[in-house]
């Protein structure tokens, strides 16, 4: 049987770090987040995330290191990898990969409120952001993102509360063969 290793990818703004978090406690995992670890990057490279995305385009190592990390730290198992790839980096090893999507107004609003920004700039660093990954991930790793084949639960956020959506995905993984 595998390590429990299990997926939460999807767009900006879909929830995948409150729902990955939850589902983490609820289960007692792990949770690692790709996010986060890119957040860090930029930080010490005094960069906005949009910067550091778009040096990325032209600097792979920077999602080599990412991804580094990501596959050292969830080859220790019992863990939920979070982050916009992560079920195509571990499609592989992990028990379960799981897509979140959402409208790109609700995921704007979303964003919006969480970093203090008007729609219209929400808007805007969802398009450029959506744009640079898409391009990234296609001259990179040769994956177009908008394909959702190797997702085994796929769930539009906007349709239910967050609570509803851990305890959904929580009764999925219990009730799997294993």
């Amino acid at each position: 049987m595998k390590k429990m290793i299990i997926t939460v990818s999807g767009e900006a703004g879909s929830g995948k770090s409150t729902i990955s978090k939850k589902l983490a406690e609820k289960l007692g995992l792990e949770h690692l987040s790709a996010g986060k670890i890119f957040r860090e990057i930029a930080e010490k490279r005094k960069m906005s995330l949009l910067q550091l995305h778009k040096l990325a385009e032209e600097n792979r190592e920077i999602d080599e290191e990412v991804d580094g990390k990501i596959r050292k730290e969830a080859s220790k198992g019992n863990v939920i990898v979070e982050g916009r790839l992560t079920g195509w980096i571990l499609r592989e090893k992990a028990l379960l990969k799981i897509f979140l999507k959402a409208p790109k107004e609700e995921r704007a609003l979303r964003i919006a409120r969480r970093d203090n920004k008007t729609m219209e700039e929400a808007l805007k660093d969802i398009e450029e952001r959506e744009e640079s990954n898409l391009k990234r991930y296609k001259e990179h790793y040769g994956i177009d993102a908008k394909d959702l084949e190797i997702y085994d639960i796929i769930i539009n956020t906007s349709q239910w509360d967050v609570d509803k959506i851990v305890e959904l995905l929580e009764k999925a993984i219990k009730n799997m063969r294993k």
